[in-house]
């Protein structure tokens, strides 16, 4: 997958749940979980659009952590929205699936950029 390609699929994933938390239910819980859902669900794209623009692979290592912390809390947060109900697990589902898979290509390549970074490391 290309760089383009997965700011792409980031993008659209903000897309997703935002139209996701405009069906929360308008009630105490729902009402918190949204407002932390949409932070949290839409930041990674942001986050990994200023990795590409890292000044080093360290500074690259970094944004990619902060995009793994985001992209991990979303998983929570719908996992959180599926078990307890507030909206129907049919609806919630593949928006899981897609934040585990996203968190899964960002976790790889986090230890490609560390593998990198250690090699040059020993070089030096």
């Amino acid at each position: 997958m290309t760089t383009d390609e997965l700011k792409e699929r980031f993008r659209k994933f903000s897309i997703k749940i935002i139209g996701l938390v405009n069906t929360m239910p308008n009630n105490i819980a729902g009402n918190a979980i949204a407002k932390q859902i949409v932070r949290s669900g839409t930041s990674p794209a942001a986050n990994y659009r200023a990795a590409c623009l890292a000044k080093s692979n360290k500074d690259f290592l970094n944004k990619l952590k902060m995009v793994e912390e985001e992209i991990d809390e979303t998983s929570h947060w719908l996992s959180v929205i599926m078990d307890a109900e507030l909206l129907p697990r049919t609806q919630v589902e593949d928006l899981y699936d897609e934040s585990v898979e996203l968190r899964r290509i960002v976790t790889r390549s986090i230890l490609t950029i560390r593998q990198t970074i250690d090699a040059k490391e020993r070089q030096s």
